[in-house]
């Protein structure tokens, strides 16, 4: 058994999909690997997929299970800066692998356009190791 913030699960993989229920989490950490982003480079970056509601409704699921530090600044206008607890950050190999699986993935059951999505991008500078 497994107990976290009162709440108890079977498995480990069990409090593994309660945090990570949806494709926004693992795209926002993804984007937080190659550094700190303000509210506005993350919202530029996930453009036409997501609301800004949504936004920020997945980075407070993720500053409130303690993956995502919310930083505010003291100045005019307010200026927030959002990046990667310890916790947060020990995910990127986990998501880099996830990336090769995906290009392979796609490489054997479909084809890659010269127009590669958003993460093939970034994907140079999360560095494994």
């Amino acid at each position: 058994m497994y107990k976290v913030n009162d709440k108890e699960y079977e498995c480990s993989i069990a409090v593994t999909l309660d945090i990570f229920n949806d494709k926004w989490k693992l795209f926002i950490i993804w984007h937080l690997l190659s550094g700190d982003k303000r509210f506005k480079e993350l919202d530029k970056i996930l453009a036409g997929g997501i609301s800004q509601k949504t936004l920020t409704v997945k980075l407070k699921e993720l500053e409130a299970k303690q993956i995502v530090n919310r930083e505010v600044f003291a100045q005019v206008p307010p200026k927030v800066v959002y990046s990667l607890t310890p916790a947060g950050k020990r995910l990127k190999t986990l998501l880099l692998e996830m990336f090769d699986w995906g290009i392979g993935y796609v490489e054997e059951h479909g084809e890659i356009s010269d127009e590669h999505i958003c993460c093939e991008v970034d994907k140079a500078t999360p560095q494994r190791g």
